[in-house]
Order: structure tokens, then sequence, then C-alpha cells
């Protein structure tokens, strides 16, 4: 089982930039795919960044550009790092792990998948 919180989350201005961290009480060195997800009111939820075992990234386009998602090197800790935020941001922010390496769709970590363990999720909210 493996425990995740998110924090980092608050009310910016358009163009400001959140850092939300995801902490695991395990090391995450041996867990596969992980992600962070939003889901806005009345929509659904998609995925923003993903992480593969081996570090490679990929992002919604939507996002591109503004946000990083990294590990720290204990691997217990994951981020993502928004900057340039956008009204279109504000959604609650939810982190995903897995036991599996993600899903490959033309060479990068599948935005769409199914994660086993997910934080509570944080709200980013951004005024324009």
């Amino acid at each position: 089982q493996v425990q995740l919180a998110e924090s980092g989350g608050g009310s910016v201005q358009s163009g400001g930039s959140l850092r939300l961290s995801c902490s695991a009480k395990q090391s995450l060195t041996r867990r596969g795919c992980m992600g962070w997800l939003r889901q806005a009111p009345g929509k659904e939820r998609e995925g923003v960044a993903t992480i593969d075992r081996d570090g490679t990234t990929n992002y919604l386009d939507s996002v591109k550009g503004r946000f990083t998602i990294s590990q720290d090197n204990a691997k217990t800790t994951l981020y993502l790092q928004m900057d340039n935020l956008k009204p279109e941001d504000t959604a609650m922010y939810y982190c995903a792990v897995d036991r599996y390496p993600c899903t490959l769709v033309n060479g990068l970590p599948s935005l769409v998948g199914t994660f086993d363990y997910w934080g509570q999720g944080t709200q980013v909210t951004v005024s324009s």
C-alpha cells in the first residue's frame, strides 16, 4: 500500500506559479507510472503530466511549456511545478502512482490510464 499526500495548492492570480508536492511514506523507486491529474467542477478528470520509471515525461498539450513534473532524489516526493497559470487551470489536482510502468503512446507515457494509488487532492484556483 502506498500512501500519498498532496500539498502546495492555493489561490493565485493569472500568470502566477505554484508548486504541488506529493509525498509518499515509502520510497517510490520501485513504483511504475506516476502522474498528476486534475478535475474541474462539471468536467471529466484529465491527465496533466506523467513520468515513467525511466524518467520519460509527457504533458497535456495545454500545459506544455508551463508545467514540469519531477521527483526528488530520494524518490519519495513527486512534484508539479506550475508556471504562468491560467484561470482554466483551476481544478482539484491529484497525484497518482501505479505499480506498473506507464502505457506508452507514440513512445511517451500515456496521460490516460489507471493508477493503483491516489492522494486526496489539493485545490488550485487561478483568478483572472
